[in-house]
């Protein structure tokens, strides 16, 4: 069976470590038009903060505004609606074997998603994004921010090796909701990422999350806990026997990006 693994606490990582955890992002030839992700706005520093409220009315949910009793995945702080196509992964620490994020993809589309603790009266994801874009642009990457249909997002461009050995980047796509008392993440990657304005299947997946807060008091940012759905372990330990379940894993899990965090 899947074990529980030694509870760890996950704030979020060190920035410089985002972009370089992002293996799955699309890589693109560098001499190919790049104004999908070169038009998406001015960029944003420290001293220029724009706040952007983000209508939730359509989502995503808090447990109180959506029944998640029929066609949803229970992974503890969140719930996601199962469609026709989409498919997931589970994104394991290998160090602590904890679950820290899912990422579900669909046909050229990937979608990493996390839930964090937040305040009670504000916000975090203004900050969280400046402090993204500062590392992106350390490591020499490239980033862009625009006003999307999910409020204000960011893609960020990193400089990456093509399979044909050209110089490119890999491009992904962030966005950010606060609910309350928590703050839901996404990366999107592959056609999401480099076509925002053709993404309103993955973007409906987003929306479709329902997150699960809980009540015990937690630190702004501490990656609220995640664990595996019930279908999922019975499906491996079919597949795997019980005693072997706990070492085979579905899809190969590894660990994806997490939110920087101000020391």
């Amino acid at each position: 069976m899947f074990g529980r693994s030694k509870k760890k606490k996950h704030t979020a990582a060190e920035a410089e470590q985002i972009t370089e955890q992002q293996e799955s992002a699309t890589t693109v030839d560098d001499s190919r038009e790049s104004s999908e992700a070169d038009s998406a706005g001015a960029t944003e520093s420290a001293q220029q903060v724009q706040v952007v409220e983000f209508d939730r009315s359509n989502g995503p949910w808090d447990e109180e505004e959506q029944d998640t009793s029929e066609g949803y995945m229970d992974f503890g702080s969140m719930r996601v609606k199962m469609v026709d196509g989409l498919s997931m992964r589970l994104d394991v620490e290998q160090k602590s074997q904890q679950l820290v994020s899912v990422t579900l993809t669909k046909g050229n589309n990937a979608l990493q998603v996390q839930a964090f603790a937040a305040p009670r009266t504000t916000g975090i994801w203004d900050d969280i994004r400046l402090e993204i874009s500062e590392s992106v642009r350390r490591q020499g990457g490239q980033v862009s921010v625009r006003d999307g249909n999910l409020g204000r997002e960011m893609i960020s461009r990193m400089p990456a090796t093509t399979p044909d050995g050209r110089q490119g980047f890999r491009v992904a796509r962030f966005v950010g909701v606060d609910g309350p008392r928590w703050f839901l993440r996404g990366v999107y990657t592959g056609d999401a990422a480099l076509r925002p304005d053709d993404a309103a299947e993955m973007e409906e997946i987003f929306r479709s999350i329902v997150v699960v807060r809980g009540e015990d008091p937690r630190p702004p940012r501490d990656l609220l806990p995640m664990i595996v759905p019930e279908s999922i372990q019975q499906a491996a330990e079919q597949e795997n026997g019980p005693a072997q379940t706990e070492h085979h894993r579905p899809q190969m899990p590894q660990r994806g990006p997490e939110i920087a965090e101000i020391r």
